[in-house]
């Protein structure tokens, strides 16, 4: 086994998950206790919770974690680019509050970094492997590919589960909090504008962790109905930010009419896009612009 070299910061966001960092938060700690890790820090991003979290970490682990804390909620991209900010590690470990991770979870990822082109490295949730989808019927489609059992490619690494190197992260800015706040969809848009700049996004086996899926977006804030909009928004502002191959987005326009004429309740999910529709236009400029490998390129190495 490689030597790990990289010095690695776990962020952990949170947002009213006193309940959740109680519960998971000491086996992060645990975890950072074997060096074979090469974990550096714990940074905890409160992203202006209501309840009782600040107190409940200054009083039991002060000393062990770096606490950040927004004075209003400002959503989890922005949450997760505080932590990356602040980080003092060559790499940033993104870890939902309601994520375990193995006590030796790190230990194969940082060599996988020996490789420049690599941005990221996707860890390995319970039953699920590596990411992998398509562009068809003009529309985004994703799955699971299934756990592997080697290190493969992904075609994004989940914000809630992953490491990214920290100077390409900042090099790419991070999460987009102009476009995909409150949350859904800012981790399949960095890792997609990695993937069209040239660098990887990887899937690790051995990089155990247990995802217990706790509502770590805090369903008690939010109503399904909103949540579902906003997934179905957000991916409409990943495509027209990132999707720039001329005959991939007339599909898209194509699959949109279609859909409205089917299921005309969905001019209410464009019409939430359609708001952004200055800053889509900014920033789907700097993609036209900045990109070296195309949509379709892309797609070729994630077939469903």
């Amino acid at each position: 086994m490689k030597k790990n070299t990289f010095t690695v910061s776990v962020v952990i966001p949170n947002w009213n998950g006193i309940a959740l960092l109680e519960k998971n938060l000491p086996a992060v700690l645990k975890a950072a206790q074997n060096k074979m890790n090469s974990i550096v820090e714990v940074i905890l991003v409160d992203d202006g919770s209501t309840d009782d979290s600040v107190r409940f970490l200054r009083k039991n682990f002060h000393n062990k974690i770096r606490l950040f804390k927004h004075t209003k909620n400002r959503g989890f991209s922005a949450a997760c680019n505080m932590g990356a900010r602040m980080a003092k590690g060559d790499l940033v470990c993104l870890l939902n509050s309601d994520v375990i991770p193995n006590s030796n979870f790190l230990v194969t990822v940082g060599s996988m970094f020996a490789d420049s082109t690599i941005f990221a490295v996707g860890l390995h949730e319970k039953n699920y492997g590596p990411a992998t989808g398509d562009f068809k019927g003009g529309i985004f489609t994703h799955k699971n590919a299934g756990v592997k059992k080697n290190q493969t490619v992904s075609l994004w690494a989940s914000g809630g589960s992953a490491v990214f190197r920290k100077t390409t992260w900042k090099k790419l800015k991070g999460f987009d909090e102009t476009l995909f706040t409150p949350f859904y969809w800012e981790d399949v848009d960095l890792s997609y504008r990695a993937w069209k700049r040239g660098y990887k996004v990887m899937w690790d086996p051995a990089a155990l962790v247990e995802h217990k899926h706790e509502s770590s977006i805090n369903t008690n804030n939010f109503t399904k109905k909103y949540m579902d909009i906003i997934k179905e928004r957000n991916e409409l502002l990943f495509i027209w930010k990132n999707i720039t191959s001329q005959i991939l987005f007339k599909k898209h326009v194509r699959y949109l009419f279609s859909r409205t004429i089917s299921h005309p309740g969905y001019l209410r999910v464009i019409a939430a896009a359609w708001k952004k529709r200055d800053i889509v236009k900014k920033l789907r400029a700097i993609e036209q612009k900045e990109t070296t490998v195309s949509d379709e390129a892309v797609f070729s190495k994630f077939r469903i």
